[in-house]
């Protein structure tokens, strides 16, 4: 026999309950000079991150919580403005509060976003949108240091973490690589770069912004003229010989770059 709803709060229908994520289980230490509200708001975040509470799950409303933690409903919502704040967490008129996929947070580095993803747990995917051979566009010529019109090996790849589309991304390599399908959406391009003899060393990179394309938002899943993250990088071997040149597109709500800054 179900119990009867508290007062004040309105029954959900079956198909309601069964999308709402139960918190995790944590003892509320009162001792301790850590505020109660953050010691709530790391816990949801581990469950998160830990993918306990996975995207899309929706949490109790602020009085459940209240009551399952023996905590305030002023508390219970300071802990969880603080991880819609961080972007974990989003309200929804109508629906409440709801877990998000983790924003992607990159390191400024000489690495690709497959190593990345991967070694952060995103479980990083890849569909090949096309591989081609080409004559070379000027720019792309200058950059790669190679003569307009020779021969380059143009891909283009979707990348998805955790199974939602987070880059697209278009690399030009010079004719003399040889790059299959399978082993690119089985792996980084950097992965197949090391694989056939390169010692990567250096990168030039720019990092901008622009709203997205008709087809861009489609295949990112993203409203029309959503806000890009942009990125151009051409990487250059231990010789000192360009070896590839990416330009990438990034879903600037799930994406960001990092980089540590120090004084002179």
């Amino acid at each position: 026999m179900k119990p009867a709803p508290l007062p004040g709060v309105v029954p959900l229908r079956q198909d309601e309950e069964d999308q709402v994520a139960v918190t995790p289980t944590f003892d509320i230490d009162r001792s301790s000079p850590t505020p109660l509200y953050f010691q709530l708001s790391q816990a949801i975040e581990r469950a998160i991150t830990e993918g306990a509470l996975s995207p899309g799950s929706r949490l109790e409303n602020e009085l459940l919580l209240a009551q399952r933690y023996g905590l305030s409903r002023p508390t219970v919502r300071r802990a969880v403005q603080e991880l819609v704040d961080k972007g974990l967490l989003v309200r929804k008129r109508g629906v409440g509060t709801q877990v998000i996929q983790p924003h992607v947070h990159r390191s400024v580095e000489l690495a690709s976003l497959y190593d990345d993803l991967a070694r952060a747990g995103g479980q990083p995917s890849t569909e090949v949108l096309s591989l081609e051979r080409v004559a070379s566009p000027a720019d792309v010529a200058e950059e790669l240091d190679i003569a307009p019109g020779a021969e380059v090996v143009v891909l283009s790849r979707l990348r998805r973490t955790r199974g939602e589309p987070l880059a697209l991304m278009t690399n030009y390599l010079p004719g003399r690589f040889e790059p299959g399908l399978h082993e690119l959406a089985d792996r980084g391009l950097y992965q197949y770069l090391r694989g056939q003899g390169v010692h990567l060393r250096v990168a030039h990179q720019r990092i901008g912004a622009r709203l997205a394309r008709a087809d861009e938002a489609r295949l990112l899943g993203e409203p029309p003229r959503s806000a890009l993250l942009t990125m151009q990088r051409t990487a250059f071997d231990d010789k000192g010989s360009p070896v590839e040149h990416g330009r990438h597109v990034y879903r600037a709500s799930r994406y960001d770059f990092e980089t540590t800054l120090v004084g002179r």
